[in-house]
């Protein structure tokens, strides 16, 4: 898997700074949360480590070396449905698979572990407009998983689904996060969710857009969100990005 270092990473849009000298490191198999106030500029940022915006200045590697989609197998979950509505659920699983040439056994192998760990087994054979929208997510998350991604990133893939759904998916996340060892950087608004899910939580300030704090979050998993150090640790996150 990946480790990733971000060295002094500058972006303006003319004369706009968002992103001004950001530097920080992800060791391998590590989850990272970032959060900050809405607005900082945080899909920037993700935009910015995988280079689909040109970067006004910095450094972002992989394993030692700059960043290139055509070299490094990254892959990217978005909040809204990314699913091809034309293939079932399977077919959107082993996508990516079949991009890569892998072998038909260990490609049906694949899609089946990833489709039991999302509980989506049952549906397989179901069309996009046949699903809820967390069951589209859960697709989203199977088919970034399957490829075995060096590096995953997720931009507030649950934004739009209620509490309960929430929790539900973050714990499946959990799962294929440990059972595969992907490094992940994870965008978040969701205070409560970063504390949750992170290894570490890095927290941005306003624009123009620097790291506040980078923490790290060694609570037990699973993690109970009534726990006097996770309550304390969610109200330490908040109290950082109170910018008024």
């Amino acid at each position: 898997m990946a480790s990733i270092q971000v060295k002094n990473l500058t972006k303006s849009f003319g004369d706009l700074l968002v992103l001004d000298d950001i530097s920080f490191e992800v060791e391998d198999g590590e989850f990272l949360c970032i959060v900050g106030p809405t607005g900082c500029g945080k899909t920037t940022f993700l935009n910015s480590v995988t280079k689909l915006y040109e970067i006004t200045a910095g450094e972002i590697l992989l394993d030692g070396q700059p960043v290139d989609l055509k070299k490094h197998n990254i892959s990217y979950i978005f909040q809204e449905n990314s699913t091809m509505p034309w293939l079932t659920v399977e077919q959107n699983v082993s996508f990516g698979l079949g991009i890569k040439h892998v072998p038909e056994k260990a490609k049906r192998e694949n899609v089946n572990e990833m489709l039991d760990i999302v509980g989506l087994t049952p549906y397989r054979k179901y069309y996009p407009s046949q699903l809820s929208s967390s069951m589209l997510q859960r697709v989203s998350i199977a088919r970034a998983f399957a490829t075995r991604p060096e590096l995953l990133l997720m931009d507030e893939p649950y934004g739009q689904l209620d509490i309960e759904l929430r929790f539900k998916l973050e714990d499946e996340l959990i799962k294929l996060w440990k059972r595969t060892g992907t490094t992940v950087l994870f965008i978040t608004h969701n205070i409560e969710e970063s504390v949750y899910l992170g290894e570490k939580i890095m927290v941005l300030t306003n624009k123009p857009t620097k790291v506040k704090e980078l923490i790290r979050d060694d609570l037990p998993r699973p993690r109970d969100i009534a726990a006097p150090d996770f309550v304390a640790l969610r109200q330490h996150v908040t109290d950082l990005i109170k910018w008024w």
